[in-house]
């Protein structure tokens, strides 16, 4: 490669400028933020580009171009692989190549390319789509995505959960003003349709079919570097949600009530069995008391 006498680091960002632009290397090399670094036009190229016996400075840089795109494809039909299988691969890397268009990876690790999938999904669905399929494919990048997240994430691994017996321990009195802590990397997901059934069928190498709607309430966490998820109803959501937020038990158990109906003692039962559960899941770091109390 011939540099035009121009160092590393400016070589670098006007390659990144040319081989990112969504118009292809001629618009790349003629953009403002590639002529920003090096002022030169695509029949200027040799300029930088030195051309090869069988390839131009433009086809050059073209092999590289194609090399880059068909790299992070891979990377995210390997992150969204049950949405591959709903889309099929061809209508899948379409989507995708628009998306790396529209969002063009910024990071130097690829752990962050697939995040704003599902909203690119949800901002160019065609007005006449089926909303139903339309739900479902969002929802699934969107789970999928999450499912990433808390993988690649920070963990409780190596650390001291809170136990079942630990929580019991807790004094009665003391229960209004604690704030139970949620497991770090624990998420909370709100969707359509049952997608987590979906997934876990891909996983298991079968064909299902789309699920039908329904409301879908989900706790994902990762122990012993495994990413789970819980189905959960409406109340245990609600209780979950504020108790993420930082609220005290007496805040949380306040807000899950009015999901409950007037049944308050099935309710307070029903408490007790949730919170032993899912300290058995592994859904909490710690719990922190009221010292003044």
């Amino acid at each position: 490669m011939a540099t035009g006498g121009h160092d590393l680091g400016t070589i670098q960002r006007w390659m990144q400028a040319v081989l990112l632009h969504p118009d292809g290397v001629e618009g790349g090399v003629g953009s403002s933020e590639a002529r920003s670094e090096i002022d030169v036009g695509p029949a200027e190229l040799d300029r930088v580009v030195t051309r090869s016996q069988a390839l131009s400075a433009a086809d050059r840089l073209g092999v590289y171009c194609n090399a880059y795109y068909a790299r992070l494809l891979e990377c995210l039909r390997e992150e969204f692989t049950a949405l591959v299988h709903a889309l099929g691969r061809e209508l899948f890397d379409e989507f995708a190549f628009g998306y790396l268009q529209a969002y063009p990876s910024r990071s130097y690790t690829l752990h962050h390319l697939g995040e704003n999938f599902p909203r690119y999904l949800a901002e160019t669905c065609p007005a006449d789509e089926d909303p139903g399929w339309a739900a479902f494919l969002i929802d699934l990048a969107a789970l999928e995505r999450v499912y990433n997240e808390v993988f690649d994430g920070p963990g409780v691994e190596g650390r001291q959960l809170l136990t079942p017996d630990e929580l019991l321990a807790i004094p009665p009195t003391r229960w209004p003003d604690a704030r139970l802590v949620l497991a770090e990397g624990f998420r909370l997901v709100e969707l359509r349709s049952p997608v987590h059934e979906y997934i876990t069928a891909i996983r298991r190498s079968e064909d299902p079919s789309p699920p039908d709607p329904a409301e879908t309430l989900l706790a994902v966490h990762r122990r012993d570097y495994i990413v789970r998820r819980h189905p959960l109803t409406r109340p245990q959501y609600e209780l979950l949600r504020v108790l993420l937020n930082g609220e005290s038990v007496a805040d949380t158990i306040g807000r899950g009530a009015e999901f409950t109906g007037p049944d308050l003692d099935g309710f307070a039962s029903d408490l007790q069995a949730w919170f032993r559960d899912w300290a058995a899941e592994g859904f909490f770091q710690g719990v922190e008391l009221d010292l003044d109390g």
